[in-house]
């Protein structure tokens, strides 16, 4: 027996699968606390790429802070180490990104 149909037309199916991934969408940005996306898609969405980027600070200062205490957690051995070495190196550079996120940051 065949599957009945859900949608009459070939456009209907289309039109709510847009409406789907439209709300899917919608939904992603309401969890990441972003504002929608302005009404016409030419349009600069200022409001939600500085949004993102103070989540993106954050996130970054979340990090430093983590890696910083790591850091002061290790003994004076490891603080000797090449590894520490390299440590230092990703965190001056994840530091470097904060900063440079504060330049453009409105």
């Amino acid at each position: 027996m065949p599957q009945p149909r859900k949608y009459a037309t070939p456009a209907h199916r289309q039109a709510a699968y847009l409406e789907r991934t439209r709300q899917a969408q919608h939904e992603l940005l309401t969890q990441r606390g972003l504002p929608a996306g302005p009404a016409i898609p030419s349009m600069p969405g200022k409001a939600r790429w500085a949004s993102a980027i103070r989540q993106s600070r954050t996130l970054l200062d979340m990090v430093c802070e983590e890696m910083q205490n790591y850091h002061d957690d290790r003994s004076e051995v490891w603080k000797d180490s090449e590894k520490c070495e390299d440590f230092i190196g990703r965190l001056e550079a994840i530091q470097e990104i904060r900063d440079q996120l504060d330049a453009i940051d409105d």
